[in-house]
């Protein structure tokens, strides 16, 4: 059933065009024209944020700084093995993919650890990522309160998360 939801969608658009006496043509060309311009316009912020988090995770800095908050992440019930994890995922999805792929083929994949892991990315985004793109796009420049609430809302997704699989 699902295979056919896109074909019946993009059906339905120029049907619906065609009778609004709307040119879907140059409708669909104008909104390709415009996600290639704002594929530019983000490049560079994008391009900064990944190239951040090469530099974060070659140094060693994510490591030592998940060796420095493990006890805190124990304490508030996160297991000490996803801490780097917890602390990568604001900045990368693939990153956190890989990590997640790690503790799958270590503890496998119905183990607390990576249950806990899948919730961890399941309930958390990229934030840093996400506010590069939308905000370098917006006239809002000033993020003091978005990207803590954001990075708030993250850890507590995390911390609800492992105390969910813990008791399920």
């Amino acid at each position: 059933m699902s295979i056919y939801i896109l074909p019946v969608l993009f059906v339905g658009l120029f049907i619906y065009g065609y009778f609004k006496k709307i040119n879907t043509y140059d409708t669909f060309v104008k909104g390709a024209k415009g996600a290639i311009e704002l594929a530019v316009s983000i490049f560079p912020f994008v391009a900064t944020i990944m190239i951040a988090v090469a530099l974060l995770r070659l140094s060693g800095i994510t490591e030592l700084l998940a060796k420095l908050l493990a006890p805190v992440f124990k304490f508030v019930g996160i297991p000490n093995e996803l801490c780097e994890l917890v602390l990568l995922r604001p900045f990368t999805g693939s990153g956190s993919y890989a990590l997640l792929n790690d503790v799958f083929a270590t503890y496998g994949p119905d183990s607390y650890i990576s249950r806990c892991a899948s919730v961890i990315l399941g309930c958390s985004e990229t934030i840093f990522y996400v506010a590069t793109v939308y905000f370098s796009q917006t006239k809002v420049k000033k993020l003091y309160y978005a990207i803590p609430c954001a990075l708030l809302a993250s850890i507590f997704g995390a911390i609800v998360g492992c105390l969910l699989c813990r008791v399920m």
